[in-house]
């Protein structure tokens, strides 16, 4: 399975408006390998990695890099901080993190052997969203397999 990754300095996102997201696409199923974000500001955020069932109004597509550059190109698709119009937001899939009130402090979450699962279709996405509080902008990336 090719692996691809895709990364970006967020906006401050919310409760509700994931602060970087990965959709799946109607013809492939992605297998998320790793999920960091790390704090730019010396302010404590809370975070938790939920599932998307709709697509809300995402932001800024971003480049979904070939860590193979002979492969062909991502089918899933990234995006930075959602905006005005928040997705539906699935399971909480139970990751958490406080970032502590420091640049760089972060978290980086790994999803084992299977990966976390991306289920064909093009409103199902996995995201980073403020579990509580006033959002932060952080620096954040995703690694997946197709």
């Amino acid at each position: 399975m090719p692996r691809y990754s895709a990364g970006c300095k967020t906006g401050a996102g919310s409760t509700t408006l994931p602060l970087i997201s990965l959709y799946a696409a109607a013809a492939a199923v992605g297998k998320i390998r790793e999920i960091g974000a790390f704090n730019t500001t010396s302010t404590a955020v809370d975070i938790k990695l939920v599932r998307l069932t709709t697509a809300g109004t995402q932001g800024a597509g971003l480049v979904e890099a070939k860590h193979d550059p002979l492969c062909s190109a991502a089918n899933c698709s990234a995006f930075n901080t959602h905006s005005s119009t928040g997705p539906t937001l699935g399971d909480d899939l139970g990751y958490r993190a406080s970032l502590g009130a420091a640049i760089g402090s972060g978290v980086i979450w790994t999803f084992g052997d299977t990966g976390l699962i991306l289920p064909v279709g093009v409103a199902n996405g996995v995201g980073i969203i403020i579990e509580s509080g006033t959002g932060q902008i952080l620096q954040a990336y995703i690694v997946w397999d197709e």
